[in-house]
């Protein structure tokens, strides 16, 4: 099987991600795209706002019905904070016959020196980075040293294109905050879980 690995804050998840995912799994033509809530990120200088709990109810809730999307808690049950490349070497281990692609954005990348064993990572998983639309191409020189340039190849053949996201999770927080509207920012079901539950007020 094909199984793109999807982590993130998700704090909350919105269209963006949804897109993402999406546009992952039919360019790279996955049997699967795995949804990996992080607990807490090494290179992030804060945790997730909403609770665990909330976080992967809120994803369970954004693709629920869509097919080819699962979702996997393995970094919520793992102490703080939550490395890349434990997760991908346990993925590969437990079952080795899938080929896994590690979805990323562009801003990702240009972070991965600073990941925790990035070769290790690579050696598991083929890195997939989406490039949106509008955006200057992807520079991949931040991995000069980590491939050799069969794998590098691997990584351009597996970018991801798509339209331009003009949505964060960021800003959504930032307008539940100001009783703003978030509306078509987030799934339907989201948004009632969010203000029913009065997260990120």
């Amino acid at each position: 099987m094909r199984i793109g690995l999807f982590g993130g804050s998700f704090d909350p998840v919105h269209l963006g991600h949804l897109w993402i995912a999406e546009f992952a799994r039919e360019s790279l033509c996955l049997d699967e795209v795995r949804w990996i809530p992080a607990a807490q990120s090494p290179l992030k200088p804060s945790a997730p706002i909403a609770t665990n709990e909330e976080r992967l109810t809120m994803i369970r809730l954004a693709i629920s019905g869509a097919t080819g999307h699962t979702i996997d808690p393995r970094e919520l049950q793992r102490a703080q904070p939550s490395y890349t490349v434990d997760t991908v070497e346990e993925i590969c281990a437990e079952d080795p016959h899938n080929d896994y692609f590690l979805i990323a954005g562009s801003d990702s990348l240009a972070s991965m020196p600073n990941w925790r064993s990035p070769e290790r990572i690579l050696r598991c998983v083929t890195l997939s980075v989406v490039r949106r639309g509008g955006d200057p191409p992807i520079d991949y020189s931040v991995l000069n040293g980590i491939v050799d340039g069969r794998l590098l190849d691997s990584i351009l053949a597996s970018e991801i294109s798509m339209p331009a996201i003009e949505v964060s999770s960021t800003e959504i927080r930032n307008r539940i905050k100001r009783n703003s509207s978030i509306r078509y920012q987030v799934p339907h079901a989201v948004e009632v879980f969010l203000q029913s539950n009065k997260i990120y007020r």
